[in-house]
């Protein structure tokens, strides 16, 4: 983002022109269409949805509270979402992302800000390190914070702070975003030269430190080679299908593929780049959601929205803001294709913080069974986890 626009994370998150995933997603839905006629908010996917472990596996608490547009931290209203998601835990970005000087630092002060909300909420919030604190998440109706990175950028050449980072709480690592890093290619690069040296060495720390390799972003090579040297199951957290829409930040068949063979689970996202152009809706994501059990199986898929656990309000401030979020991208020279003004990042159908809920209602609809949704709603990447941090 532009100097003078803050990071609409909930916590107050320090200013930063790169990370949108936590600052600008908003309040609540208004006007979802009715895509599917037979649209189930039964007591079926509801009996369902308090039952299974539900992860979002790129996402956060907060977002824009259009009745206080101006408010740092979590407003009331963001709370209430928070409670009222149903949600067991998100996968939260407490990186910068991009290639700049201040990464170590910005990401310290990020982690700090998510601890405070989350010491401010111990009745709504925890931190997630392990698989008995995901267990725990689930049984205390609290939603769980797994400390993520977009981006090893924070790190620079120095493998020795991810101690640092791990001793803050961070349990998944992204090697690279878009662009070309230390470690490795992002999907953006023309190149696509894979992983460095050191890129290959982050994987094997990352393996010896039981912290989750994450793909997402990286360049088709960067993917496949980390995935192969990779000796615990990888992910892909948040991603589309590229075999549907043919766009840097969606994954190959082969690679979805090679993911599930590791044992590890691919997230698919509610993100503009479903589609070629406009705005994704119910049946775009659905669409992916299908061609990925196909492509990987239902026992590696998952769901990893890339937004905020609170809907979007398009008013005249949220789209402000949008615009020159996206500006800053585009002059930080991280945006994807397709990055515009008026494509938001939601499936306007979900745009609801049970979101997950009402899509198993789709899923279940649509004649897929009640396992393979509570699978796809958080099960698989909970497998995951378990195994990856023992």
């Amino acid at each position: 983002m532009t100097a003078g626009v803050r990071a609409r994370s909930g916590v107050g998150m320090k200013d930063t022109a790169l990370s949108r995933r936590v600052m600008l997603a908003s309040a609540a839905a208004t006007g979802a269409l009715a895509v599917f006629p037979a649209r189930a908010q039964t007591s079926r996917a509801s009996a369902l949805y308090a039952r299974a472990t539900v992860i979002d596996s790129l996402g956060a608490p907060g977002g824009y509270d259009p009745a206080a547009p101006d408010a740092e931290g979590l407003t009331p209203r963001l709370l209430d979402d928070v409670r009222a998601s149903g949600l067991t835990a998100c996968n939260v970005t407490v990186s910068q992302v991009g290639n700049v000087a201040d990464a170590f630092e910005t990401t310290v002060t990020n982690i700090s800000q998510w601890d405070e909300a989350i010491a401010s909420h111990p009745d709504l919030l925890m931190c997630v390190r392990s698989a008995a604190d995901l267990r725990a998440a689930k049984s205390s109706g609290k939603v769980g914070l797994i400390y993520g990175f977009q981006d090893t950028t924070p790190l620079g050449p120095d493998l020795a702070r991810l101690e640092t980072f791990a001793n803050f709480g961070v349990r998944i690592v992204q090697p690279t975003y878009n662009r070309r890093n230390l470690m490795g290619d992002g999907c953006l690069e023309p190149g696509n030269a894979g992983l460095s040296k050191l890129g290959y060495a982050l994987v094997g720390e990352l393996n010896k430190r039981r912290i989750v390799v994450d793909m997402s972003h990286a360049g088709v090579r960067t993917q496949t080679e980390a995935i192969a040297a990779s000796t615990r199951p990888p992910v892909i957290t948040h991603t589309g299908c590229r075999a549907l829409n043919d766009h840097p930040r969606n994954t190959h068949d082969a690679v979805m593929r090679a993911v599930a063979d590791k044992g590890g689970t691919v997230g698919i996202y509610f993100m503009p780049f479903l589609r070629n152009a406009g705005q994704p809706h119910a049946a775009d994501l659905i669409a992916h959601i299908e061609h990925a059990w196909g492509v990987a199986g239902e026992d590696h898929v998952g769901l990893g929205t890339d937004g905020s656990i609170t809907g979007l309000t398009l008013d005249a401030r949220f789209r402000k803001d949008f615009a020159a979020t996206n500006a800053a991208r585009h002059k930080g020279g991280i945006a994807a294709p397709g990055e515009q003004d008026d494509v938001f990042l939601y499936v306007p159908e979900y745009n609801t913080p049970r979101r997950f809920e009402t899509l198993a209602g789709d899923l279940l609809a649509r004649g897929h069974g009640e396992a393979k949704v509570q699978k796809l709603l958080g099960a698989n990447f909970a497998r995951v986890l378990a195994e990856v941090w023992g």
